[in-house]
């Protein structure tokens, strides 16, 4: 049943297709006068101007007659010449606004002896775009909301029926206890392939993927603003996945590890460089999550071919950069993508200043987590006493933890997952998240000599503040090779949901 959201309290508009006496749209003559009903479109959502907006003016006596249509500039400008003097209605149509679910009141003008007339237009603020998506479900309180459409990634066309699943983290800190909650929220899309998802966090993470089918999204990171207001379309498609060619049903839990592949019949091109110098990162790695991986040339650029087609995780990685992490689209037509990474050292310095002004330790607590028995430490003293020339070298000394070779080269630590088989954690440096790290990253920004201590927990012992903005696991599913392999295959992971979350490892330097 489909929905229709009014807001009866801000002069706007109601949808309006006029039409002359041949049923055709009118068309807008060269003004041959100076302009007599001007006015600017603004996008309230985000504060700027909106171009591209269809603005139409029609007689408030007679609907079907002296109809006339304009477009907005860049500037969210429009002028309407040669109006007589009357009373009028006046509306403009956006593909936003059919995205909102919205429909707005008209705005009357009245034109008197030729004076020029101003009337501006405005989709609605975030709070009146709230209230009216969420009061017409009878659940609006003063929580956040994320609207959009559900679309076909294929034809863009909306998707009737689909399910959109939400959930985030709440962390609730007790006397002598922490306790930590999932709140899952779902909805179904309507005939237009709205949804609207009401009372999310405000000010926080969260994670929303939609499913029709065989249709659906990654598992997608979303930040919702101290606005609570998150506009955002979900595109479905397919993920295929191959077949490994080693189906043997494995007894030996503790072998190694490989991570299924999806791919699909989509494309992406882009270029990467350096943010401070904008130099082309020669060798840089993009990848869709458990999809396919490229490295960008000499000249920054790059083309992944055979992407699962939809809402996709996208991942830019580069030795000595943070790595970007990002929501791609991948539909017919997609632009290209221009990406730019910071230096872990412009990060992290940028996390220390604003630090710098608190009152806790550069450890952060080190000492008192040690103290709880949950995970593994190795403090400054350690390192000296094991007498580590690489960072690989602590981790291979460590029970439950694994050193591993991945797919293109690169060096990994894999954590038991809280059952019988292993995954990425996630890494902190100096309390920063920094998503999903190889050991040659690690390497590129500290030296063995220059850390202060490590932390180390598996799925089960990750305390609250080192699960990234929500209970997630860094790596997802994988199957067992022969045991008597020595170098383990694991793709390039991030966020899939599970109930204990896939641990962490937390790097502080001195």
């Amino acid at each position: 049943m489909s929905r229709s959201f009014r807001i009866t309290s801000v002069g706007l508009l109601l949808s309006l297709c006029a039409r002359d006496s041949s049923g055709q749209l009118a068309s807008t003559a060269k003004p041959a006068h100076p302009p007599m009903v001007t006015g600017v479109v603004i996008d309230s959502l985000a504060a700027r101007p909106l171009p591209d907006a269809w603005i139409q003016l029609v007689s408030a006596d007679s609907l079907g007659a002296g109809a006339q249509s304009t477009t907005s500039d860049s500037l969210g400008r429009f002028a309407f010449s040669d109006v007589p003097d009357g009373r009028y209605r006046i509306g403009f149509f956006h593909p936003l606004l059919d995205s909102l679910g919205l429909q707005l009141p008209l705005r009357a003008v009245t034109v008197v002896r030729q004076r020029p007339v101003r009337a501006d237009l405005a989709i609605p603020s975030p709070a009146l775009v709230r209230v009216a998506l969420c009061t017409a479900n009878g659940a609006f309180d003063e929580g956040g909301v994320v609207v959009g459409i559900v679309r076909d990634a294929r034809t863009q066309a909306p998707v009737a029926g689909a399910t959109v699943v939400a959930d985030w983290l709440e962390i609730s800190f007790r006397l002598g206890s922490i306790e930590s909650r999932r709140p899952q929220q779902s909805v179904t899309t309507e005939a237009n392939g709205l949804f609207a998802l009401c009372n999310v966090p405000r000010g926080g993470t969260m994670f929303v993927e939609a499913n029709r089918g065989d249709l659906g999204t990654d598992h997608l990171e979303l930040q919702v603003p101290s606005d609570g207001f998150v506009h955002r379309d979900l595109f479905v498609g397919r993920a295929e996945v191959p077949a490994p060619r080693d189906s043997t049903q494995r007894t030996d839990t503790a072998a190694a590890v490989i991570a299924r592949m999806r791919l699909g019949d989509g494309r992406l091109t882009g270029t990467v460089a350096a943010a401070e110098t904008h130099v082309p990162l020669s060798g840089a790695i993009v990848r869709i999550a458990d999809g396919p991986m490229a490295r960008a040339d000499e000249r920054g650029s790059w083309a992944l071919q055979r992407v699962p087609t939809g809402s996709r995780v996208f991942e830019t990685r580069a030795v000595g950069f943070y790595p970007d992490r990002r929501v791609v689209d991948v539909i017919d037509g997609a632009p290209s993508l221009r990406l730019m990474l910071s230096t872990f050292h412009a990060v992290l310095d940028t996390v220390r200043v604003v630090a710098s002004g608190g009152t806790m330790s550069r450890l952060g607590g080190f000492t008192d987590r040690q103290r709880t028995g949950a995970g593994q430490f190795i403090s400054a003293r350690d390192l000296e006493r094991l007498g580590a020339n690489d960072i690989s070298d602590v981790f291979k000394r460590l029970h439950g933890v694994r050193v591993v070779i991945d797919s293109v080269g690169m060096t990994r630590v894999v954590v038991r997952d809280g059952g019988t088989g292993y995954c990425e954690p996630a890494f902190y440096i100096d309390g920063l998240y920094s998503f999903t790290l190889s050991l040659d990253e690690v390497a590129g920004m500290t030296h063995v000599r220059s850390v202060q201590g490590i932390e180390v927990y598996d799925a089960a012992t990750v305390p609250p503040q080192f699960r990234p903005g929500l209970d997630f696991v860094a790596g997802r599913s994988m199957i067992a090779p022969t045991s008597d392999e020595a170098k383990l295959e694991i793709a390039l992971s991030t966020p899939a949901p599970r109930p204990y979350g896939c641990g962490a490892v937390v790097i502080w330097t001195k």
